[in-house]
């Protein structure tokens, strides 16, 4: 019998608490102690050490610890644990921007350390089973991927704009669903809440593999969506994160009466299938899985070099709002 990782926790605020929970009840892990320069505020430490450092969290002797912090920290306290010798899971994104970013992959990489990030849609059990059912060419060729994360402003960010904050899930969830790398973007932001960041945006692209993409994301609406589409020749798979339920519309190749219909060489409505599946809560398995990585078992983490992919087309997205000019990546 193995003994448990000995896990810290760094950042106890709205995201950090569901981890001290999930960590609490995972198995072959002990969670030994978190770090929040606020102090434990949620009361999620129940007996274990709250450090003030970070750098005395690190001192407990860790094997692995779960960064949740803001973004502008991640950089500071990545680059410490992995100066440790302790693999981290970093919530997302991995960092502020892409030369951050890249000085924390490299970090880890040289220290041979795993290194994870928290993009937990990869897990929601609607987005595996669209990606597997992809894989398996049960959509033929892909047209166009399409998503919208709209809700009211959370209270919890202040310190990114919905680029970094929100639309990262989209950019890493749309790349890993196809298994193919954006090849461009362009889009159009905007400032309603009075805030130096962007609380609205407007996302379209190209992946690699030619189909067309459209992100739309903002945290000004009263309507709480989390939805993704993905069309191709065979019909479209409509993906709810929310509900995590995933449907499929076939295109239907019945020969229409109406004549007017009958010309266009299109597409038809056909049957829809919602599937069943069983949904295990996404934070859970996210730690699983990082638990299996660090253990040296075969696990499906998100790497930092794709949480650097992400950190780069979220700047690019960034630097097309301001230019108005599409970005090569």
């Amino acid at each position: 019998m193995m003994a448990d990782l000995k896990v810290g926790l760094a950042g106890v605020g709205m995201m950090g608490r569901h981890h001290a929970r999930v960590l609490k009840s995972l198995d072959g892990v002990e969670l030994v102690g978190i770090a929040d320069a606020a102090g434990d505020k949620h009361g999620v430490a129940g007996g274990l050490p709250v450090h003030q450092e970070f750098d005395d969290l690190l001192a407990m002797g860790l094997d692995s610890v779960v960064i949740a912090v803001p973004t502008g920290l991640h950089e500071e306290f990545a680059l410490k644990a992995a100066a440790a010798g302790v693999s981290a899971l970093i919530e997302k994104p991995l960092a502020p921007n892409p030369e951050s970013a890249e000085r924390v992959t490299k970090a880890f990489a040289d220290a041979g350390l795993v290194g994870a990030v928290g993009h937990i849609e990869r897990y929601n059990p609607a987005l595996q089973q669209l990606r597997a059912r992809l894989a398996q060419g049960d959509l033929g060729e892909m047209y166009q991927v399409v998503t919208r994360r709209q809700g009211p402003f959370p209270a919890r960010i202040a310190d990114v704009g919905v680029v970094k904050d929100l639309a990262t899930h989209d950019i890493d969830l749309t790349a890993w669903v196809t298994q193919s790398d954006f090849a461009t973007v362009a889009a159009q932001s905007g400032f309603r809440s009075g805030r130096e960041h962007e609380d609205l945006i407007a996302i379209t692209g190209r992946l690699r593999n030619d189909a067309v993409t459209s992100h739309l994301v903002n945290w000004l609406s009263p309507i709480k969506e989390r939805v993704s589409v993905v069309t191709g020749e065979r019909g479209a798979f409509v993906a709810d994160t929310l509900t995590a339920d995933l449907t499929f519309y076939a295109n239907g190749t019945v020969q229409t009466e109406w004549d007017s219909v009958a010309e266009f060489r299109g597409v038809s409505e056909g049957d829809m299938i919602r599937y069943s599946f069983p949904k295990a809560e996404p934070l859970k398995t996210e730690h699983e899985n990082f638990r299996d990585a660090v253990l040296g078992k075969d696990a499906d983490i998100v790497t930092m070099e794709q949480g650097l992919a992400t950190v780069r087309v979220a700047d690019a997205v960034l630097e097309s709002s301001r230019t108005r000019q599409a970005v090569e990546l």
